[in-house]
């Protein structure tokens, strides 16, 4: 199957479900999938999907059926992740700044638990022991990543416990006699020097030393993914490599086998999403012509949050004469989604497609200036299907007690 959906389908999906709405196509996830399989074959490699970039059940049931594990950062995704079929040791369970409750709720659920901060971490080997395996973030003190606000493994980071806190690790463990099983690190996202990784890999080595039962190293993921026409990806094939070196020469070493984990989220979905949205109005100012769209930040907020870059089409006029646009959204704030990109002449009533938009745009959406939430839609074998309905106005209204 083609992994593109064609701009005509792309108007069929519209016309049949409205605009604002988000598509998934479920073929491109699966060549993502299968090509991080064959990128790790060499060595004993775990996928887990990130859900936090799409936590739609029909794609969780659908990652779970090409074989992949998931990745949760709440105890409501790892519910969600049982409930399409995820086993629970399938599932990892990686949060941060919570509550010990829902790491105890997590712990009755049976999955794989990673804890990223002593105070945690004390709790859970005061209450638990040997009796119950863990996993323990660290912080390797790498800056990385696309964007400071992605980037999650420095010095000023909140996530992970830093490495050279270890001696404390160590004592609670010891003192505890807690089993850690694995040990995990995430540096950021979007991170295209594979370099990077394999620093933290050896960061990783030398911390593995410290736990004689270790099992797995999880390497986090972040994986770059290109926005932009000729944009460049990490290459996963070459990292797989250099992984699957690495782990060969410190199981020769050492003499022990170890996993390595990843958790690709954006790497699996982020190209195989479309928002479709409508142009509603095309105002010139002295400065500059807008296309005033029927959304806006509360359904794509990454423009705006991380200045990011998401190619756009005109697919009702691809062969118009070329003009400059600033594409923003309907919401009462500056939401713009795009400066000065040259476009086919764009017409009020026109479709617009965001590429790239496959994660985060539904995770991250809102009800913002009581606006509603778009429908989303899997494309699998060339036809379209709703999996979750547009928001209606009943919807803004759940939940409220009205007098």
């Amino acid at each position: 199957m083609p992994e593109n959906i064609s701009q005509q389908q792309l108007i069929d999906i519209a016309s049949e479900f409205g605009t604002p709405v988000y598509v998934y196509h479920a073929e491109k996830m699966a060549t993502q999938y299968q090509k991080l399989k064959q990128a790790f074959r060499g060595c004993d490699a775990r996928i887990f999907f990130a859900c936090k970039a799409l936590t739609n059940v029909n794609v969780l049931k659908w990652m779970q059926s090409m074989g992949s594990s998931l990745d949760c950062v709440s105890i409501n995704e790892v519910k969600l992740g049982l409930m399409a079929g995820f086993a629970a040791d399938q599932i990892l369970y990686t949060p941060n700044c919570v509550d010990f409750n829902e790491i105890l709720e997590a712990k009755g659920l049976g999955v794989h638990i990673n804890i990223d901060n002593i105070s945690i971490l004390e709790q859970f080997g005061n209450k638990f022991g040997s009796s119950y395996p863990v996993c323990i973030r660290l912080n390797p003190h790498i800056m990385a990543g696309g964007n400071f606000k992605i980037s999650t493994g420095h010095v000023d980071s909140k996530f992970g416990i830093s490495i050279h806190q270890m001696r404390h690790i160590e004592r609670i463990v010891k003192t505890t006699k807690l089993q850690v099983q694995g040990i995990h690190m995430h540096t950021g996202s979007e991170i295209k020097d594979i370099n990077v990784f394999l620093m933290g890999l050896e960061v990783m080595f030398d911390m593995a030393e410290h736990f004689p039962n270790l099992a797995y190293i999880d390497l986090g993921s972040g994986f770059k993914v290109p926005y932009q026409p000729g944009e460049t990806e990490t290459d996963v094939n070459l990292l797989g490599e250099k992984v699957a070196e690495a782990f060969a020469k410190h199981e020769s070493e050492t003499g022990k086998k170890l996993q390595v984990w990843f958790e690709p989220g954006k790497y699996l979905v982020s190209q195989s999403g479309y928002f479709i949205v409508k142009a509603n109005v095309i105002k010139q100012t002295p400065a500059t012509v807008f296309v005033g769209v029927n959304s806006g930040f509360n359904h794509l907020i990454r423009p705006m949050m991380y200045e990011a870059y998401h190619h756009i089409e005109n697919i009702s006029n691809p062969q118009g004469i070329e003009r400059i646009y600033t594409v923003v959204g309907n919401i009462c704030e500056t939401d713009t989604f795009a400066w000065d990109r040259t476009l086919p002449e764009v017409r009020e009533g026109d479709l617009l497609v965001f590429h790239n938009a496959g994660a985060y745009g539904f995770e991250m959406s809102s009800n913002f200036n009581s606006r509603l939430k778009p429908a989303e839609v899997m494309f699998m074998n060339g036809n379209a299907r709703l999996i979750r309905r547009r928001d209606s106005f009943e919807d803004l209204l759940k939940n409220q007690v009205i007098d």
